[in-house]
């Protein structure tokens, strides 16, 4: 399982022309799901990412939480944090999940975050459109294999 975490000021996501979501302070994550990855990996992700201190506090550390500066979570998904351009210039995605499973999956962790911090989320599968203000920029990669 795979995280892209962009802190943000603020950020929208249109999907088929129309508006889905927006928020303003908080982090815009594009999540993927890779073959085999559990419940319990997503689990993880949803307690890990509220509680990285990556906004700045008053001194300019980088000591607080989504959660602590009230800010919100845009929750997208997005195979291609596991494509393999290794090989060609195309890449494969042959180590995503399969949709089925990988839209419950992340579902699941969109559920789990939300019992945290508020999340909107984008449309699975769909062609989406996100304008995104970044802050810093800040981002970071979340990973976590399937040890079970």
């Amino acid at each position: 399982m795979k995280a892209l975490i962009q802190r943000v000021s603020a950020a929208k996501l249109e999907a088929e022309g129309r508006l889905v979501s927006e928020i303003g302070k908080g982090l815009v994550v594009y999540f993927g799901v890779g073959k085999g990855d559990t419940e319990k990996q997503a689990a993880y992700f949803a307690k890990k990412i509220p509680a990285l201190r990556i906004f700045e506090d008053g001194n300019g550390k980088t000591n607080l939480s989504v959660a602590d500066v009230g800010g919100e979570i845009l929750f997208v998904s997005q195979f291609t944090l596991y494509a393999n351009a290794s090989h060609g210039n195309r890449p494969d995605f042959l180590q995503a999940e399969e949709p089925a499973r990988a839209e419950a999956l992340y579902r699941f962790t969109a559920e789990k975050l939300a019992e945290t911090v508020p999340v909107k989320r984008g449309v699975f599968g769909a062609d989406m459109k996100i304008t995104q203000v970044n802050e810093g920029p800040f981002t970071l990669m979340l990973e976590k294999g399937n040890e079970e």
